[in-house]
Formats: structure tokens, sequence, C-alpha cells
């Protein structure tokens, strides 16, 4: 892992949720993915899967907002975002990263676990790359990296794992879109 690959991952990730491009991060920009996530997976908006999800992105706005010393309804600047992520990542060990990022992962499974029963099998988890907006067809590849214990299903720990894996290089099955 390098810092490189994380700083590169990071700053993709800021693009792709600055949804208006104005440079800065705003509620806003993480109310309108938590809404086209919910869309690309067949859920109004209003549905109450999709408002956990959207509850989920406002705590992970509100923790990187508190976090940066950003006002608490944002904006959040780039540099503020890269620092605050960069130390959840590299700093704040996996607790932390488990408990900013936990409910936006738990929230994407309520959105595709069709069967309810908190794991993701390989028929949902391509569903969850569609969803996101990721290319579904390498899904068989990318579940057998992320199911760890083979068991053919992927628990909320083995999805929050990979997701902290990709942030650090170790993996390229991108997670959150």
């Amino acid at each position: 892992m390098t810092t490189a690959v994380a700083n590169d991952r990071l700053l993709k990730r800021f693009d792709k949720w600055d949804a208006d491009g104005n440079g800065v991060l705003e509620w806003k920009d993480f109310e309108q993915e938590a809404g086209k996530i919910a869309q690309n997976f067949g859920k109004r908006t209003d549905s109450p899967e999709a408002q956990a999800l959207r509850e989920a992105f406002r705590s992970l706005f509100d923790h990187l907002t508190l976090t940066s010393g950003a006002p608490s309804n944002g904006p959040l600047t780039r540099d503020q975002f890269m620092s605050v992520t960069g130390s959840l990542i590299f700093e704040g060990g996996e607790a932390d990263f488990n408990r900013a990022l936990g409910p936006v992962v738990k929230g994407i499974i309520g959105l595709c676990d069709k069967n309810a029963d908190g794991q993701i099998n390989a028929g949902e988890f391509e569903a969850w790359l569609g969803g996101i907006g990721v290319d579904r067809s390498k899904a068989q590849e990318a579940f057998r990296k992320v199911d760890t214990d083979d068991d053919g299903e992927l628990s909320l720990d083995e999805l929050l794992a990979a997701v902290r894996k990709y942030h650090f290089g170790e993996l390229d099955v991108e997670l959150l879109g």
C-alpha cells in the first residue's frame, strides 16, 4: 500500500461525491449520491431503504465535517476532505473506519439484500455493483476476492474490510461507486 494510491482513490471519491462540481462537498452532494444509489436499485427515494441510506450518508457527512473543523452543514473543501479521510484511513484504525463507513455499507446492504438475511450473496453482489454504477462484468471475480471466509456470502464485516482494503490500495474492488 502506498499513500499515493490511497490519495488517488480519495481524490476520485471526492470528485465523484462533488455532484455539482463546485469543488466542495455539501450535504446536498451526499443526499444526491444516496438518492442516485437508491434509484439505481429501483427504490423510490422515499422508501424506507432509501431513507436509511440517506441517513447513513448524513451520518458520514456530519462525521467528516465535525472531524475536519468545517461548519456543521459544510461545505467541506478538498483539502479538508483529504485530511480527515486520510486520518480516518491511516491513523484512526479499523474501529474508527467502521464507525464512519459502516452505516453507509449497511444502508447499501439494505437496498440489495433481497432475502433480508443480512448477508450478500453473489447475485445480490452483482446488483450492488450495478447499483453503485460499477461495471458488473467482473462481479464473480470481485465476489471471490471479498468473500474472505469462502462461505458464499458477504457479511457487513467482510464488506467493510473490502472498502478499507480498497482505500489502502490492497484490493481493486470498488464498493462505494
